[in-house]
């Protein structure tokens, strides 16, 4: 007779146990939420929690490592993301295919803190600023080792110009501590189209032949193309002298001096010009939470956010009202942060017509495979 209540009281705290994890699953399911994909490692860890405490939107973090892979997955259609960061070479192509919303700027009350001169570098591949707001900014160029380039090439070493890679008897000398690029067709090449006094973004077939040539040339006094390696190899005396981002140089210079290695390192943006790229931040046509993804940029715009992420990832922000927030040691930085008169020969990198994009990639093919 006694097993009679223990039932009853197992069959109600059972029911009321479903009731409370049903409960819980709609109210989970009742949470907005934005889906992000990004960069790994290229947000503060501390702004999504932050963002979600003070808007109640869970943000949902995704990552890549390589842009073609993010390119074919949006490519692919109903990726389920909301807000992507999406480098600005690529942004012509998305819109062409119908695959960025245009900005409702009237959701976006902090758009006037983003600085003019980026805004302009960045209508090359988003005229009129339709669809992308800049994220994170950077240039590419030269890292390399001062000590060990000086014992090589003597105190007039042309670290301020291309010709420290360029010009064989120099980049020869240097293969002996170490020679790096990124493998980036869609860097290395117009830099090389640039060197030779043709247009960065050349619609020329033949242009490319040339800068084959010129790359075929200085291929063997390369130790290795990797966007990954190079800024640890850098930091601990690997190799000397590296064709790479601004601010992952700066990280391999930071690294190299909290190790006490005595690696002394420095970045020049050569005189004849350089890339600049922007990461942007866009809204997909097929965002699933737009209203979320609004209050996400928003929220990323504000000067106090963006600086305190450019503060982690050791890039500038295209945040004007920013620069004075973010940390003093990179804000005055010319690395970094370089003076208008360099901002100026700055070129844009662009994606080019599909014949032309296949051409570049043969020829990037060629030239590392060319042992």
């Amino acid at each position: 007779m006694q097993c009679k209540p223990l039932l009853t009281l197992t069959l109600t705290l059972t029911l009321s146990l479903v009731g409370l994890l049903s409960g819980l699953g709609h109210a989970q399911a009742d949470t907005p939420s934005v889906h992000l994909y990004n960069w790994s490692d290229f947000l503060a860890p501390e702004t999504p929690r932050e963002f979600k405490q003070e808007t109640g939107i869970a943000p949902i973090l995704d990552v890549f490592d390589d842009a073609e892979v993010m390119e074919s997955k949006l490519m692919a259609g109903r990726s389920g993301y909301d807000v992507v960061v999406v480098p600005d070479d690529l942004l012509p192509n998305f819109a062409k295919a119908g695959l960025l919303q245009e900005l409702d700027r009237s959701q976006l009350a902090n758009w006037s803190h983003l600085a003019p001169n980026v805004m302009r570098k960045l209508e090359v591949n988003d005229p009129g600023n339709r669809y992308a707001i800049p994220y994170m900014w950077g240039t590419t160029g030269i890292g390399y080792n001062v000590d060990k380039v000086r014992e090589l090439l003597g105190n007039n070493a042309p670290v301020d110009s291309w010709d420290l890679i360029f010009k064989k008897d120099n980049i020869a000398k240097l293969s002996q501590c170490g020679v790096a690029m990124l493998d980036a067709p869609v860097e290395i090449i117009p830099i090389a189209l640039h060197y030779l006094g043709l247009p960065s973004n050349s619609k020329n077939p033949d242009d490319y032949q040339r800068a084959e040539a010129l790359l075929h040339e200085i291929r063997p006094y390369i130790r290795y193309f990797n966007s990954a390696k190079f800024s640890t190899d850098l930091a601990n005396g690997d190799i000397c002298v590296v064709v790479g981002w601004g601010g992952s140089v700066y990280s391999a210079k930071l690294n190299a001096e909290n190790a006490h290695n005595g690696v002394n390192l420095a970045y020049s943006i050569p005189r004849e010009g350089a890339p600049l790229w922007i990461n942007t931040l866009v809204v997909l046509k097929s965002a699933p939470n737009p209203q979320p993804a609004y209050k996400f940029l928003d929220y990323m715009l504000r000067p106090e956010i963006i600086a305190k992420n450019s503060n982690y990832v050791g890039y500038p922000n295209g945040n004007q009202a920013a620069t004075a927030l973010v940390d003093e040691h990179l804000r005055n930085n010319p690395m970094l942060y370089p003076p208008q008169s360099v901002m100026d020969s700055l070129f844009p990198l662009e994606t080019l017509p599909l014949k032309l994009e296949r051409v570049r990639t043969r020829t990037w093919s060629k030239i590392k495979n060319d042992t």
